[in-house]
């Protein structure tokens, strides 16, 4: 018999129905520091040194959050723009068939996880909100310290980084993966590791790919839209 079951839900694009990490950027920097929205014409720069593979994924979000934020800023003066960003994403970027099946998981007595590449500094707002259990996300260097520096601690929550971060969360919490019934979601194929993890693997409002994917390796199709 299975000991736990957890529900495991990537946040952009499969909960929510844009990503939110531009828009964190762009709400702080609008709140915080509007000077620095003259700054965000480098930003597609930057993503496209990323697609021409000149810089790694980890340091392109490096880049951008020292741009629209800063290389280092107050956790505390950070804190209300997070809350009214996190607030804004509930109020209109959730996909109602999203947080009906949170609802139906909770329900049926998962545990609920929000894995995602997202930063875990704005993360965990929108997650308290919609009622998730725990939070594995891209952590900034000394989450203790009081002020937030522009630099990824560890691995980027990303494709196989993703799923080294959720064994080791399992790991942590003392859940044997034999044990384990696990449902999986989201909208990307760079979380098919995640997905073959998983004993229920979901494509939520899959991109081609993914889509493509699901149906060679016979996982279930969901359209949150």
């Amino acid at each position: 018999m299975k000991t736990h079951k957890l529900a495991i839900y990537d946040m952009d694009r499969t909960v929510t129905f844009t990503g939110t990490y531009t828009g964190f950027l762009i709400h702080v920097a609008l709140h915080l520091a509007p000077w620095r929205l003259v700054l965000l014409p480098l930003v597609p720069l930057v993503m496209l040194a990323y697609v021409l593979r000149l810089i790694p994924r980890q340091t392109l979000k490096e880049v951008n959050q020292a741009l629209m934020i800063g290389r280092q800023v107050e956790r505390a003066k950070l804190m209300p723009h997070i809350e009214s960003f996190a607030d804004k994403v509930i109020g209109g970027n959730l996909r109602k068939g999203a947080v009906e099946q949170i609802a139906r998981d909770r329900a049926d007595g998962y545990t609920l996880v929000l894995a995602t590449a997202s930063y875990r500094l704005y993360v965990t707002s929108i997650a308290q909100r919609l009622g998730f259990d725990a939070v594995i996300a891209t952590d900034h260097i000394n989450q203790d310290l009081p002020y937030v520096r522009a630099r990824i601690a560890g691995e980027n929550c990303y494709d196989m980084g993703k799923l080294r971060m959720i064994k080791a969360w399992m790991a942590a919490q003392a859940i044997d993966r034999s044990m384990a019934h696990i449902r999986a979601y989201s909208d990307h194929v760079s979380d098919a590791p995640m997905l073959e993890f998983a004993d229920e693997a979901f494509a939520a409002n899959p991109h081609q790919p993914l889509a493509k994917l699901a149906i060679e390796r016979g996982w279930a199709r969901v359209d949150w839209d």
